[in-house]
């Protein structure tokens, strides 16, 4: 339709607040005169009046149609749809038809009122992302600055009713959170001293102090915005498809019409009026206003009404992708499990007592941010362990780490699995049967050394998410595959799969190791999700064709690798995104086929004449308000 849908939004908006009252006022003069000239007509009220009513709804709703025509001119898009409803309007009262004329600007100006609704309602979830990114703070000691203003580090307060002004740590109070405007979940979180706490969230009742940890810009409600924003600015396969055809096909239509007029008047002596009212008809039914609306209005319904369910996704390609999605990949640790795993078991070896290991694992992983390594801490500090002073500490991706002890007579320690133990040369063969009795009961085993020997190993837990084993099964009733890339041992990755019903189990793996795999999997299947926590798997989250990444875990890096975010956490999320997914491409076909569909039956009648202007106003306006309606259900 108009170009409103491909410009800026911030500048949109501007445009949109200038504008769209008069527009509407415009568009509802034109309505009531076009309407109420052809009543009269059909009463037999006299020419004279009726004609005033067309004249007066021909000028007011015109006003606008002929300022976007001449603003295609001098922006060098001679034949926009503007100029063609210009054309078929001036056509129309070269004919002395008024009221046809009238018509043709009447029902265009309504399509492009449908066309404003949808998109102003399509981008509703974005405006109301940024209402919600508070512009002020106080600090501790009264100040109010803007939250630009304010410093890392700094101290503000939040009070009862009060928007968080920035994300932070609360160092004082105690308080009840509605993080819905970040992860999509209306039921709201308790807040203590070390919680950690977002921009844009409401304070429901109590007094906190907080400790900002991100300046304003670099907040997790600042990036959602400019990726929501981002994300309804691009365009998918069908819009670039689009944009290419109109730019062909509109000047072809041009040239049809003007071939319309020009051989069987100039060649064959045929009537010219006849032939012009024939154009004119063509011209009005070609303005492809609702195949221009079709994929936009759908894609940005559909990404908003996402973003309000606490899923960000970074442009609507990658929902043209899940709906050919065939296979999902998940990681296993804070993915399909809660993430939070606990020790459950500790056994000493060689002669090493429980508390030796228990010192000397939790001087290494002080060292340490890994989910199994704060599972070690707590259970350490449960049982009142000092734990060694280390130094030298080394981390080693997918196997463990290494340091040296300082109060063991500075002898080099390790942590990790039997890749990790082998790696370094420590004595494995006596505890591989135990290591498989552990791991065949679901649990991840880590194994301790000094020097050589083996001082023991610990059974760690993890908790399978309540929803995983519904979510497998959502995929599979949908013909998704799905598939475990973990970096966990074999016995307790294939456990917790059987329990989920998940069939490819991919475990022991390195990160680069997971790229493969994933590379394998779209080798197999096409189309494949890798869904995972967004930090250590970055790489193959980049590899898919769509990495999802679970935000609660690294907000940050999970904002910023993935394609797809989902804040809240909740893995039953995934199936939805697919079927979103599904649902949009499938909208957008529809919206398509209606368009194009609509302008071939009636480019057929209007060249042989068969085709009433009216009938075809009326139809072109109908089907751009229909495609617009049907794009819009993805809102919710």
């Amino acid at each position: 339709m108009s170009s409103t849908c491909c410009a800026d939004t911030s500048k949109q908006v501007v445009v949109e607040k200038k504008q769209i009252n008069w527009r509407t006022i415009a568009t509802v003069v034109s309505g009531i005169g076009t309407v109420v000239g052809f009543l009269l007509s059909y009463a037999g009220v006299s020419t004279g009046t009726t004609n005033i009513l067309f004249l007066t709804s021909i000028v007011v709703g015109g006003v606008f149609v002929v300022q976007g025509a001449i603003g295609g001119l001098t922006k060098k898009k001679f034949l926009n749809i503007e100029f063609l409803v210009v054309i078929a309007s001036v056509g129309a009262l070269y004919l002395g038809e008024l009221g046809e004329a009238s018509a043709v600007i009447f029902f265009f100006s309504l399509a492009e009122a449908f066309e404003s609704f949808g998109v102003k309602r399509s981008r509703k979830a974005l405006e109301e992302l940024v209402q919600n990114n508070p512009k002020q703070a106080t600090l501790k000691d009264g100040t109010v600055l803007a939250v630009d203003a304010v410093a890392l580090g700094s101290t503000v307060i939040a009070k009862p009713g009060d928007i968080i002004p920035l994300d932070g740590t609360v160092t004082f109070g105690e308080s009840t959170i509605n993080e819905a405007s970040i992860t999509g979940e209306s039921l709201p979180k308790d807040k203590t001293i070390g919680s950690t706490v977002y921009a844009g969230t409401f304070n429901i009742n109590g007094y906190l102090e907080l400790t900002v940890t991100k300046v304003s810009k670099d907040s997790t409600m600042s990036k959602i915005v400019e990726l929501v924003s981002s994300a309804q600015k691009s365009k998918t396969e069908a819009e670039e498809f689009i944009d290419r055809f109109a730019k062909y096909y509109t000047p072809s239509i041009a040239i049809v019409a003007l071939c319309i007029v020009v051989i069987p008047v100039f060649f064959f002596g045929g009537d010219f009026s006849l032939w012009l009212e024939r154009a004119i008809t063509l011209l009005v039914i070609a303005c492809p206003c609702a195949l221009v609306i079709a994929t936009p209005v759908t894609v940005t319904a559909a990404l908003g009404g996402a973003s309000k369910r606490g899923i960000l996704i970074k442009g609507g390609k990658f929902l043209e992708l899940l709906g050919h999605v065939k296979a999902v990949a998940f990681d296993k640790t804070g993915t399909l499990t809660v993430g939070k795993p606990i020790v459950t078991d500790v056994i000493a070896l060689n002669g090493f007592t429980e508390q030796e290991l228990l010192e000397d694992v939790a001087g290494m992983e002080s060292f340490s941010t890994h989910p199994l390594a704060e599972a070690i801490m707590q259970y350490a500090q449960s049982k009142g362990i000092t734990p060694h002073q280390m130094e030298s500490y080394q981390n080693i991706p997918g196997k463990g780490g290494k340091a040296v002890c300082r109060v063991c007579d500075n002898m080099e320690h390790c942590v990790g699995n039997l890749k990790m133990m082998d790696a370094h040369n420590v004595a494995i063969s006596d505890i591989v049967h135990d290591t498989e009795t552990l791991e065949k009961e679901g649990k991840t085993v880590v194994l301790v050394s000094q020097t050589d020997k083996v001082m023991g190993m610990l059974g760690i837990s993890d908790t399978v998410r309540d929803t995983s084993k519904t979510t497998v099964g959502a995929l599979a009733k949908g013909q998704v595959a799905s598939a475990m890339l973990t970096g966990d041992n074999i016995h307790s990755a294939s456990y917790i799969a059987a329990s989920l019903g998940i069939q490819r189990v991919f475990a022991g793996l390195l990160p680069e190791e997971k790229v493969n795999k994933i590379q394998e999997l779209k080798d197999l299947y096409g189309v494949v999700v890798m869904v995972g926590d967004g930090v250590n798997d970055a790489p193959a989250l980049a590899r898919a064709d769509v990495g999802i990444a679970m935000g609660g875990r690294g907000t940050d890096i999970a904002l910023e690798t993935a394609d797809m975010v989902i804040m809240n956490d909740r893995i039953e999320m995934v199936p939805e995104m697919i079927s979103l997914g599904k649902r949009t491409l499938s909208t957008i076909k529809w919206n398509i086929f209606m368009a194009v569909g609509s302008k071939l039956l009636f480019v057929v009648l209007a060249v042989l004449g068969t085709a009433h202007l009216g009938v075809a106003i009326a139809t072109d306006t109908g089907v751009a308000i229909l495609v617009i309606i049907n794009g819009l259900r993805l809102y919710r």
